[in-house]
């Protein structure tokens, strides 16, 4: 008897609930699609899985194809408030920066970056998936709440763990009694990339030296969502940006933003260079505020990476290459908002989880509303930046890695950052990225260093 083969992220009758739930967010009228879909026998989006479960009715996956090219040609209201080309986007942003020029930030200050995005990318993945009401009970069962530390399933009550389970991947690597070197994540195999990105083209680079990257250099099964999609298009013979948008529900969802940093550390006093960089890196896979989300976040790190700006500047910086009337611009200002009225964080966080809750786990809008809660209310603690990022939930293991990362530069320095969460990670990253399997921190803060300062003499 053969079985069948469910590839997450990329079934098309899979896809067509996350599109319909994508029509319903960017205010596309999808009712008749939907009541055909559901009369075909088609099921809504899996909630949080990338897969749903076999036995799907016979010809549906012809159905779900015929519906998803239906649902492109649907447009939204919302596009002259959320466009996409780069010439577009700076059109729309009246504060737009001009780069003043930085020295390249220093060995010390990017190794500290590095292992703030590894640290807090690592706390947030054995609660990856989770709901929030889990991840409290959980911290709070060991007396971890607020959080402050690594979790850990020591003293953990059996029906609590039973009910919250960990992430069933990352469990056996990211537990306070098991951390030994950072494990493999694609929230750092990106930033790998985007070293070997700049390396091989230079700040130059275009779009389509990244997809033949990934083809070279990215094993297909670490990527997920967006990047999946977009990697089936290219298989597909599909050329970027293109691979954006054929088929591909999760677009504004927040991968693109998970690749910005190197982009960021790279290019300090030039939060606009960085934007238009991470611009060109996001198209391959996303749109709208999903290419918003990794503006946003290089920009903001490449305030930060001249040392010169507290938290609060480098987020208003990252908002100044944002279109203002879109959804991202006024989700970090929810956020932001939220983080000032509010002395007590959970409460932060109950009430972006009230305004965000409709939106998927992974989408880039409630991601950016909690990660510009958390760096506000921390107020450049690194401890706090990555705490109160993981413990408002969604996507915890990408805001984690962002705000560790953002907070590391603004720390300057490894010493900075607490023994606690830099001595476990031992120096050592695991990745399938080709020539970085083992590497040490200092090693990547080096590279990355090098790649700066010859960008900045090149004539």
């Amino acid at each position: 008897m053969t079985t069948a083969v469910r590839v997450t992220w990329v079934q098309p009758e899979d896809l067509v609930g996350h599109e319909l739930r994508q029509a319903a967010e960017d205010g596309r009228d999808a009712r008749d699609i939907a009541r055909r879909w559901y009369e075909a026998g088609g099921s809504p989006a899996p909630e949080r899985a990338g897969a749903s479960d076999p036995g799907a009715p016979p010809g549906l996956r012809a159905v779900a194809e015929r519906l998803l090219d239906e649902l492109a040609l649907l447009e939204s209201p919302l596009a002259g408030d959320e466009p996409d080309g780069l010439d577009a986007i700076r059109a729309a942003c009246p504060q737009w920066p001009h780069a003043r020029g930085g020295r390249p930030a220093t060995p010390e200050r990017l190794h500290a970056a590095w292992l703030g995005r590894a640290a807090g990318c690592l706390l947030g993945k054995p609660v990856e998936k989770l709901p929030l009401e889990g991840i409290r009970a959980l911290a709070r069962a060991t007396g971890n709440w607020p959080l402050n530390t690594w979790f850990t399933a020591r003293g953990l009550p059996a029906p609590l763990a039973a009910t919250y389970p960990w992430n069933r991947r990352s469990a056996p690597t990211s537990l306070a009694e098991n951390i030994d070197g950072m494990p493999e994540d694609d929230d750092l195999n990106h930033p790998l990339l985007a070293l070997l990105l700049l390396q091989r083209h230079g700040t130059s680079f275009t779009t389509a030296d990244l997809a033949r990257l990934w083809l070279d250099e990215l094993p297909a099964g670490r990527t997920f969502t967006a990047e999946r999609v977009a990697y089936r298009n290219l298989l597909d013979g599909i050329e970027p940006p293109e691979t954006a948008r054929h088929r591909n529900p999760f677009r504004e969802w927040i991968g693109a933003q998970i690749r910005a940093d190197v982009h960021g550390w790279t290019r300090p006093g030039d939060p606009a260079g960085a934007a238009e960089q991470a611009y060109r890196d996001a198209v391959l896979t996303h749109t709208g505020n999903g290419v918003y989300g990794a503006m946003f976040t290089a920009a903001a790190l490449a305030e930060a990476a001249t040392g010169e700006t507290d938290v609060h500047g480098c987020l208003a910086t990252g908002l100044r290459v944002v279109p203002p009337r879109s959804r991202f611009a006024a989700a970090v200002r929810d956020g932001i908002a939220a983080a000032r009225a509010e002395r007590d964080f959970d409460t932060v966080v109950d009430r972006l989880h009230a305004a965000y809750g409709r939106y998927h786990w992974v989408h880039v809008l409630p991601n950016a509303a909690l990660l510009a809660a958390a760096l506000t209310h921390a107020d450049g603690d690194f401890t706090g930046s990555i705490c109160k990022a993981v413990s408002g939930g969604w996507d915890t293991d990408s805001n984690g890695a962002t705000a560790g990362s953002l907070a590391g530069l603004l720390a300057g320095r490894p010493e900075a950052l607490p023994d606690r969460w830099t001595t476990p990670l031992k120096n050592r990253l695991a990745t399938s990225v080709p020539g970085f399997d083992g590497t040490g921190f200092d090693t990547l803060a080096a590279l990355t260093h090098r790649l700066t300062h010859e960008e900045a003499t090149r004539p």
